[in-house]
């Protein structure tokens, strides 16, 4: 995926870390690949990097939503509940030692656990991050569908049944928000249509 690479070289040179983060860009795209994503995958990421692109000026630190983009799925075990903190860790941790200020790395961890999904965010950047992961919901229909089947794939241990009422329970928390995205241009841009694929997922759930 070298057409990623320059998505992660802007973003690691740009929170002024130290050295190329070659080895680091390599661990993760190695991490993407893990065999247990369907997903949460390169093409996910892929995604967010290119929906991000075309907001970035709405960005108030870009270098850190873009990083932080590219380390909110780094650690992924579908039968974990911490893959988000344990994530944000990693990437404070990889900053600090790479001498980026603290301020930017604890922002950066903040955007991560934002998207955990539990609460509207409320920071603007966190606002842009979150609803830019969130922007497969109001995806085409055929990329809805194959979203659909991708998070089935990786939850293919849990019983259909239990799965079925618990992605019910998901889709139907964000179909009940005010507002499924935070900002204006997703809003305008995804809000309907990923109305209409929530509620068609939920009714054939």
């Amino acid at each position: 995926m070298n057409d990623l690479l320059p998505s992660w070289q802007r973003a690691w040179t740009g929170m002024g870390a130290a050295g190329d983060g070659d080895a680091l860009y390599a661990s993760l795209l190695v991490r993407y690949r893990e065999p247990q994503r369907h997903y949460h995958t390169l093409q996910h990421l892929g995604e967010c990097l290119a929906s991000f692109d075309e907001v970035r000026a709405l960005a108030q630190h870009p270098h850190e939503v873009e990083l932080a983009l590219w380390f909110h799925d780094a650690i992924y075990e579908v039968r974990r509940s911490d893959n988000e903190a344990r994530s944000a860790d990693w990437a404070q941790q990889v900053l600090l030692q790479a001498g980026v200020d603290a301020d930017a790395a604890d922002r950066v961890h903040a955007l991560i656990m934002a998207t955990l999904h539990t609460a509207v965010p409320v920071l603007d950047d966190e606002r842009l991050l979150v609803d830019i992961d969130l922007s497969i919901l109001g995806a085409p229909e055929d990329r809805f569908t194959e979203y659909e089947r991708q998070i089935r794939q990786e939850y293919a241990f849990v019983p259909k049944w239990l799965f079925r009422r618990k992605r019910r329970a998901i889709l139907q928390g964000f179909l009940g928000r005010q507002a499924i995205y935070s900002t204006v241009h997703f809003r305008e841009k995804l809000e309907a249509r990923a109305r209409a694929n929530l509620q068609r997922a939920i009714a054939t759930a």
